[in-house]
């Protein structure tokens, strides 16, 4: 955990004191904030390394797709994979670089990290704003050994376009017909209830001020804020803890075809271990910076080496297995990027 924090903070630092007379390279890249603590890690890294610059801006991954299609960045980031039609309308490339898995994090005295047990239904039912109070009875009959208070309960959700939203949506859909036909998927949704909160930042600091809230975030911001964080009972009907083990038998059973740009989920599998809210986190480049790629694709293909994955592990995040990561690569070559 000191190790972990010590990345992001050092990256921050360095940042600081980069003037603006360095005469190295620059990448500018802007999307998702769910994968920011690690793009921060490696881009410090990276710079030490072969003194170029990578600067990442955690703006959401709807304004990452506007960004790289308005060719303003290098770079493009987002958790909502588009779709191979999206994908090719818009003259983009995509792959996923890292996997990641969201966690519900909650702000009730007394109640520690892993100490609660929430399913599908109940996560459902809380942000549908029909389960209102931490002692309803579904809530207390997974948790008897918790002493649950009488409190209203605080839902926080996202303020932006979010590929975040888009993940932890898609749980919520898959597994719930109410929010299936009531709210349903995407970036951008109309919440029952609860307040907004801009980026995982924005949402992990509501829950962390907010007595009896709720939230959903990625797991290292959670971890960076010190929230505590339920655990959740999967579509195998076992309950299970966010772990970089159960994220990464989640994300074994997504469809990574190249041909399809990669564009696959890896929500609720039915993998007996698994965790049911994980994505693989995607960067999109535009066909028409072709030269610019290539230093896109250099500081991406370092992110894929040893050194950098035990960052992403330090981060909570889970590296790729090597087998995609050559599927990936074979993507670059494929389009005279590699």
């Amino acid at each position: 955990m000191k190790r972990m924090i010590f990345i992001v903070v050092v990256y921050v630092i360095g940042v600081c004191f980069i003037s603006a007379s360095f005469a190295g390279s620059m990448l500018n890249g802007a999307g998702a904030s769910f994968p920011y603590p690690i793009y921060a890690a490696w881009a410090y890294a990276y710079h030490k390394k072969s003194g170029v610059r990578v600067n990442y801006q955690s703006i959401g991954s709807g304004g990452g797709v506007r960004q790289i299609v308005n060719l303003t960045v290098d770079f493009g980031a987002s958790d909502d994979a588009l779709k191979p039609e999206e994908v090719e309308k818009k003259g983009l490339l995509q792959w996923p670089q890292v996997i990641g898995g969201e966690v519900l994090a909650i702000n009730v005295p007394g109640v520690k990290s892993a100490e609660m047990v929430l399913d599908s239904d109940i996560v459902c039912n809380i942000f549908l704003g029909e389960t209102t109070r931490w002692n309803d009875p579904e809530i207390s009959l997974l948790n008897p050994k918790l002493k649950l208070p009488d409190k209203k309960i605080t839902v926080v959700h996202r303020s932006d376009g979010s590929g975040t939203t888009a993940i932890f949506t898609h749980y919520l859909d898959e597994i719930c017909p109410s929010w299936h036909e009531r709210v349903g998927y995407g970036k951008s949704v109309k919440w029952p209830v609860g307040i907004g909160g801009k980026g995982n930042e924005g949402v992990a600091n509501y829950v962390k001020r907010v007595r009896y809230s709720i939230g959903y975030v990625e797991f290292a911001y959670a971890k960076q804020n010190k929230l505590s964080y339920t655990l959740l009972k999967n579509p195998a009907g076992n309950v299970v803890r966010p772990t970089l083990k159960t994220f990464a038998e989640a994300a074994v059973f997504g469809d990574y075809n190249p041909e399809r740009h990669f564009y696959t989920w890896v929500t609720n599998v039915k993998g007996k271990d698994a965790w049911p809210i994980v994505a693989a986190t995607n960067i999109l480049l535009s066909r028409k910076k072709i030269e610019k790629n290539k230093d896109v694709i250099r500081f991406f293909d370092w992110a894929f080496s040893k050194e950098a994955d035990d960052m992403a592990k330090d981060l909570v995040y889970s590296p790729l297995p090597d087998g995609l990561k050559e599927k990936v690569r074979d993507y670059w070559k494929k389009n005279g990027l590699y």
